[in-house]
């Protein structure tokens, strides 16, 4: 059986069996999430980045950024000194030492930290210094190159760059960024506004206005293209949430209303052209979701997580079923198979399999 196959087959047992049920006797549990004790019940953690099955780092309010190395048993407090105040939703780590977060909110309450020593120490590499700019998501293609994406600016999405990997900022033109529809944003739930795959290829996940967009960019943020996605919009807490790509063809989008108790119909997407056209769920979450992932090493599963629960996909994002009922905001895959998620009240665990 291939890599793949495995990875699809382990995961479809999710779908029969419920997230907290064990096999029959002697058998291991079927996949389910592991809560892992992290010690901050105050915290909601919507950044988040797994390294490995071991490692993994969480980025949440009150400037809170936790690591660990050993599959979650400890949680090493690494939260930039200073920060207290600061709302961190997204971090994007390189490996157990080196990693950047982003800060987000209103001209300098956007700010970009990064560590070389696993968080004992932190450089502050960039403060917004334009009360108009709201920076929400920040993604890598690989250890020097990476974006950060702002909310419109002068009518249009403001993309920051670094070529050093984090250690220094630069705003690029506008020139080639089409208009932001009016009220149009981007939503820093997950940390999955702006996600990248290969070497050029960028996507950003817009709401807020009478249509929801993806935008696409081909290389590394000067040119983009928008397309309409079949997500609930024309509300300011409607639209994509988050993107996930296994490849520069394959992607995933997910979102909704993200109001308490209020319904969510076609809230997922998927597209197999790099994102020139989506195409709606035929089986949808049945709720508003914040965070997706593909499944490593699998062509067809993916898992999107919510406020209300987790689902499954193993067909490619064609249908969506519920398989926790755990509160989730964002979920992330490493390539050895070590997924974790992270949410509200200090919550974070892993997939075990």
């Amino acid at each position: 059986m291939t890599a793949a196959a495995v990875g699809v087959t382990a995961l479809a047992a999710l779908t029969a069996v419920p997230a907290q049920a064990h096999g029959p006797e002697g058998k291991d549990p079927a996949p389910h999430w592991s809560l892992k004790d992290t010690g901050a019940p105050d915290v909601r953690f919507r950044g988040l980045a797994a390294v490995s099955r071991d490692t993994a780092w969480v980025a949440g309010s009150l400037g809170t950024v936790l690591r660990t190395t050993d599959g979650g048993r400890t949680w090493r407090d690494v939260s930039p000194p200073g920060a207290e105040e600061l709302q961190f939703r997204d971090v994007e780590a390189f490996d157990a030492r080196r990693a950047v977060v982003l800060a987000i909110g209103e001209g300098e309450d956007s700010r970009v930290y990064r560590t070389d020593d696993g968080g004992t120490t932190w450089t502050e590499t960039f403060r917004n210094p334009d009360p108009r700019a709201f920076y929400d998501c920040v993604t890598f293609f690989d250890h020097r190159h990476g974006l950060a994406m702002s909310d419109p600016v002068d009518g249009t999405f403001r993309i920051l760059s670094t070529r050093d990997g984090g250690r220094s900022w630069t705003v690029l033109p506008d020139g080639g960024m089409p208009p932001a529809l009016e009220g149009e944003a981007g939503f820093a739930a997950s940390g999955q506004c702006l996600v990248s795959s290969g070497p050029k290829d960028v996507w950003l996940a817009t709401g807020g206005a009478a249509r929801a967009r993806v935008l696409h960019s081909a290389d590394r943020g000067r040119t983009w293209t928008a397309t309409d996605a079949p997500i609930p919009a024309g509300d300011p807490a409607r639209g994509v949430f988050a993107l996930a790509f296994r490849d520069r063809h394959h992607g995933l989008a997910v979102g909704g209303d993200f109001n308490p108790g209020l319904p969510s119909p076609d809230a997922a997407a998927r597209t197999t052209d790099a994102g020139r056209t989506w195409r709606p769920a035929a089986g949808s979450p049945p709720a508003y979701r914040s965070g997706v992932a593909w499944l490593p090493h699998s062509r067809t599963a993916a898992l999107a997580v919510g406020p209300t629960g987790t689902d499954l996909t193993t067909d490619g994002g064609r249908t969506w079923r519920t398989v926790d009922t755990g509160s989730y905001d964002t979920v992330h895959c490493a390539s050895d198979r070590g997924c974790w998620a992270a949410g509200e009240k200090g919550r974070v665990a892993r997939l075990e399999q």
